[in-house]
């Protein structure tokens, strides 16, 4: 339900002395009371100083607070606005921080309001990847550090492309996302091997097992020489993926090696498994041939050359009430460039192409998107500013 309330303009003709009522809106509001307006998008700083800041996230349901992940292992509150000065977790020493290494991903359970679950991805003192379980405390703005369990572990052969990004999806499974172990090239091929859990998108039931479960409906369950975890692969590393909070679709930013940054949606009627091309493909063209093999692969829904930038910052759908000129847009940046672009994907066509970057001047360094309990979009940079995509003034 929207509210408008309307003033009234009276102009008076010249002639008859006709008295004219205009009606307009001048101020709308969403069924929780947020503003809802017609103006452009615009940004709205939020808190800063947080050097490193990697992601923003929410508890489901939660319209008061925001959580910020730093890179450096500590993750901090906002509630109203206002940063609250205690942590909410440090993991500083258990963190390899930083270049690509660190704390780089964290989501609550969706039943968090209940089990006080919460998830995240880092990289250890030895450099490889944990995906640990933690507990809040009694205390709702401080988690208790003694409650880890290590949910999953995966060596990482050089120091970068280790992904991070972790998302329950709306079937209550948790999503992980892992490079392709780094270096360049892909030189252990991990991006075509489905007898490794790096470059893939992993889907796992933490709920059903201890440390978790595979849902029986994984495409590979059952596939000799492949690993029953993964739900995505060919990825070189996917820095950002996130789900139509509206329709379950799945939208992986995967960074390109040299040529290509890219894309790619899985739609939430899919049955998973699809192979996103690295290393075969970069983008929408071969790697390092003039011809391959396509066969069996899924191209990206969008790419753009290094030209236009160096590394994409996958983002998200906007599904909030705000901004209504952004409903249905996938937006997304590059850390390099700092630009901030969407569109719309309709009938498996990229649609609507767009730039904010005008609106929305983040400057270089745009480390993530991140969404809040009501689907209102942040930025983070890595200079330490967080802010809020909200209607120009």
């Amino acid at each position: 339900m929207i509210t408008v309330s309307f003033t009234r303009t009276i102009r008076r003709s010249s002639g008859a002395g006709l008295i004219l009522l205009l009606a307009s809106p001048a101020c709308t509001t969403d069924k929780l009371g947020a503003p809802v307006s017609n103006a452009p998008p615009s940004l709205q700083v939020v808190a800063s100083g947080l050097t490193n800041a990697l992601f923003v996230t929410a508890v489901p349901g939660d319209t008061a607070r925001v959580f910020v992940v730093r890179q450096d292992g500590v993750v901090r509150v906002i509630r109203n606005d206002s940063l609250l000065a205690a942590p909410f977790l440090d993991l500083t020493s258990l963190v390899t921080c930083c270049g690509e290494r660190g704390l780089l991903g964290m989501a609550f359970h969706p039943q968090y309001a209940t089990n006080g679950s919460f998830y995240v991805d880092y990289t250890d003192v030895n450099g490889d990847t944990r995906v640990a379980r933690y507990a809040v405390s009694a205390d709702p703005d401080v988690a208790d550090p003694a409650s880890a369990t290590i949910v999953l572990s995966q060596a990482q052969p050089f120091n970068n492309h280790n992904g991070g990004m972790l998302a329950f999806g709306p079937d209550g499974y948790l999503y992980v996302g892992l490079g392709d172990g780094g270096s360049g090239g892909d030189p252990q091929g991990n991006g075509q091997n489905l007898n490794t859990l790096l470059g893939k998108i992993l889907r796992i039931d933490v709920d059903g097992g201890s440390p978790y479960a595979v849902p029986a409906t994984n495409p590979f369950v059952g596939v000799a020489g492949a690993r029953a975890e993964i739900w995505a692969w060919g990825l070189r590393n996917p820095w950002r993926f996130s789900f139509d909070r509206t329709t379950g679709d799945l939208y992986i930013g995967d960074v390109g090696q040299s040529a290509r940054e890219e894309v790619d949606v899985q739609p939430a009627a899919g049955p998973g498994g699809r192979n996103y091309g690295w290393v075969t493909m970069e983008g929408t063209i071969c790697y390092n041939a003039a011809s391959c093999t396509q066969t069996g692969l899924t191209l990206p829904v969008l790419d753009y050359p290094h030209a236009d930038g160096c590394s994409i910052t996958g983002g998200y759908v906007y599904r909030g009430t705000r901004i209504p000129m952004l409903a249905g847009h996938y937006l997304y940046s590059d850390y390099c460039t700092g630009f901030v672009k969407s569109f719309r994907w309709v009938g498996g066509l990229s649609t609507d192409l767009r730039d904010w970057s005008v609106e929305l001047p983040a400057g270089t360094g745009v480390t993530s998107f991140g969404e809040d309990a009501r689907g209102e979009l942040y930025v983070t940079t890595q200079a330490g500013a967080v802010y809020r995509i909200v209607p120009k003034p």
